[in-house]
């Protein structure tokens, strides 16, 4: 009998992952995975990860599956909570989730599982895989999971081949629905349990104080750029490396608005927490400098700082999970990409140069920003990732 090793967060999604699991046949482990020990940046008062992992505690009991809780809180800070903060210290957009599951759920989670003798690992994750034969050798491929309001493949666009071969998905094939009703019916006590809107595996976190623990508090200017300002970019004209360039915004170029406390605490596209009125439309940041410590802001959705048509990704950051697509200097290949977690996928065209790889969109994309993963897909199924420089 093949052995699963669940990684139960004390949801629903975990929790029918793993009865799926006991069902199909597997033996079955529940791992709970603590990952952080400060509540003083958790938004509720109780302690969440003691709640899920009683919660995911009783769904074991429930299921008559042994159950463990694994601290992690160690690899977690290293990996992924400094890494944000160095991510956020240098102005750019970080996205810890995507780094969880490749550095933390499939890297020492998954070795943890190995040891406990498992041939895979299973989530709650919206997402679902197959194997193709490709010059005789297996490789998998990573779909959008069944519910399109759910599906989670954007998450996992970092992990490997390796990894993929050993994870389950039991709830991908399923409908949000579908999944409660089981739940329901099984009588677990997460069946109508919320879904987590927090950091992966924390808990709600309040992102300004969880940054302010290591990033100080810094007043410097707010500038506002006028629509029709045309902001400096290296290259000019409508080629590649003039559509992915960046807008670079110096202080003098529009009118101070007030002041704030830290260029980087915020993000591009962000309105939230600039408290600023007075002006005709609500303002949005359009770009942050921490160098000076300057936050750029236009008025309304429409202003022409907030978009652009192209992205690049530097060579050393690109990540194929289907390997054998890997593009050559100088080839060019149409695909659907994402920015962001469910965002719709949009049309792009890849172009690979010397130093990176180039995307242009169909359409202009809105608040690109630096630190955050582009996805691209073909039909339904995840191709490749890269940290958008």
């Amino acid at each position: 009998m093949k052995r699963v090793v669940v990684g139960m967060s004390g949801g629903v999604d975990s929790s029918v992952a793993a009865f799926l699991c006991k069902q199909q046949g597997y033996e079955v482990i529940g791992l709970f995975m603590k990952n952080w020990h400060d509540d003083s940046v958790t938004i509720s008062d109780e302690c969440p990860w003691l709640e899920d992992s009683n919660d995911a505690m009783l769904v074991a009991q429930k299921l008559g599956i042994p159950f463990q809780t694994v601290d992690l809180s160690e690899e977690y800070k290293e990996r992924i909570v400094d890494y944000m903060f160095k991510e956020y210290e240098e102005g750019r957009t970080p996205n810890p989730d995507v780094l969880c599951n490749r550095e933390i759920k499939f890297d020492v989670f998954l070795k943890i599982a190995e040891s406990l003798g498992a041939d895979y690992v299973a989530t709650g994750h919206y997402c679902r895989k197959d194997s193709i034969e490709v010059d005789g050798r297996t490789t998998y491929r990573l779909l959008a999971g069944k519910d399109q309001n759910k599906d989670q493949s954007y998450f996992l666009c970092q992990i490997n081949q390796e990894q993929l071969s050993k994870i389950l998905f039991p709830v991908g094939e399923l409908q949000k629905s579908e999944v409660r009703k089981i739940a329901m019916e099984q009588e677990l006590t997460t069946a109508e349990k919320k879904d987590s809107q927090g950091l992966c595996f924390i808990g709600k976190v309040k992102l300004p104080e969880f940054l302010q623990q290591q990033l100080k508090p810094k007043k410097g200017k707010v500038v506002e750029i006028p629509a029709d300002f045309a902001p400096y970019k290296e290259n000019s004209g409508e080629d590649i490396f003039s559509l992915s360039d960046k807008f670079v915004y110096k202080p003098d170029d529009g009118l101070e608005k007030g002041e704030h406390n830290g260029a980087h605490f915020y993000t591009k596209g962000q309105r939230k927490g600039l408290n600023i009125g007075g002006t005709p439309e609500p303002l949005f940041v359009i770009d942050t400098d921490v160098k000076t410590n300057t936050i750029y802001v236009g008025q309304g959705k429409e202003h022409p700082g907030l978009h652009r048509k192209g992205l690049k990704v530097l060579n050393k950051d690109v990540h194929w999970l289907r390997e054998d697509l890997k593009m050559n200097i100088g080839e060019e290949k149409t695909y659907n990409a994402r920015i962001r977690y469910r965002q719709p996928l949009e049309e792009v065209k890849l172009y690979q140069r010397e130093d990176a790889l180039y995307f242009i969109f169909e359409n202009e994309q809105t608040a690109i920003a630096e630190g955050q993963f582009v996805a691209w897909y073909r039909d339904d199924e995840l191709i490749g990732s890269g940290v958008i420089d």
